[in-house]
C-alpha cells in the first residue's frame, strides 16, 4: 500500500482545478459554517483519539464549543492540535458537502469578555450560567486551514474541492 501516494492525491487534483479568489472561498466557508450547527472534533493524545459530535456557536469569525467535559479534555491537555469537520448527509458524489479544519484549539477563561460574548450570543443568561450543576468549558477553534468540498461549486467552473491555508 503506497500511502503516501493516496495520502497526495487531492493536492494533485486540485493543481488542475481552477481555484475561487480568497475572499470569495472565505465568504463560502462562513456561509457553510453558518448554516449548520453542529460538527465532529477530533482530538487526539498518544494513547488514544477521540472524536466527538457537538454543536458549535460561529462568532466573530470563530468557531465555539461549550462542553462539560469529556476525553477530549484529556487529549486537549497534552495537544492542542485538532480536526473539525462539518458536513451534510451523503445523498451521492454529484451533492457532496463538507467542510474540514485543522487548527488549533483554545480554552477561553470562564466568565471574561469572549466567554459573555458567545453565552450572550446562545441567549445563556449569566445566572442561568452560574446555577449549572456542571460548569460549561469554552473551547475555541482557531484555524489552520480549511479544505471545504462542494459539488455545486463545479457550476460556478471551479473544483469541487478547495483550500484555503491561513497562514498565507
Amino acid at each position: 500500500m503506497d500511502y503516501d501516494k493516496l495520502a497526495q492525491l487531492w493536492t494533485e487534483r486540485e493543481k488542475e482545478y481552477v481555484h475561487m479568489d480568497r475572499d470569495a472561498l472565505q465568504a463560502r466557508i462562513d456561509s457553510f459554517i453558518r448554516d449548520h450547527n453542529t460538527g465532529a472534533l477530533a482530538t487526539a493524545s498518544e494513547e488514544f483519539v477521540r472524536c466527538t459530535p457537538i454543536e458549535y456557536n460561529f462568532v466573530n469569525g470563530y468557531i465555539y464549543l461549550f462542553s462539560e467535559g469529556g476525553m477530549k479534555f484529556k487529549a486537549l491537555k497534552d495537544n492542542k492540535k485538532i480536526g473539525f469537520s462539518i458536513f451534510e448527509p451523503f445523498e451521492g458524489f454529484n451533492k457532496v458537502k463538507g467542510l474540514q479544519i485543522t487548527g488549533r484549539a483554545e480554552m477561553i477563561e470562564p466568565f471574561c469578555d469572549e466567554y459573555l460574548q458567545v453565552m450572550e450570543y446562545k441567549h445563556i443568561p449569566l445566572e442561568a450560567m452560574k446555577k449549572l450543576p456542571n460548569f460549561l468549558n469554552l473551547i475555541k477553534i482557531l484555524p489552520d486551514s480549511y479544505d471545504l468540498l462542494d459539488s455545486d461549486l463545479t457550476k460556478d467552473g471551479f473544483g469541487n474541492r478547495q483550500h484555503l491555508d491561513m497562514g498565507s
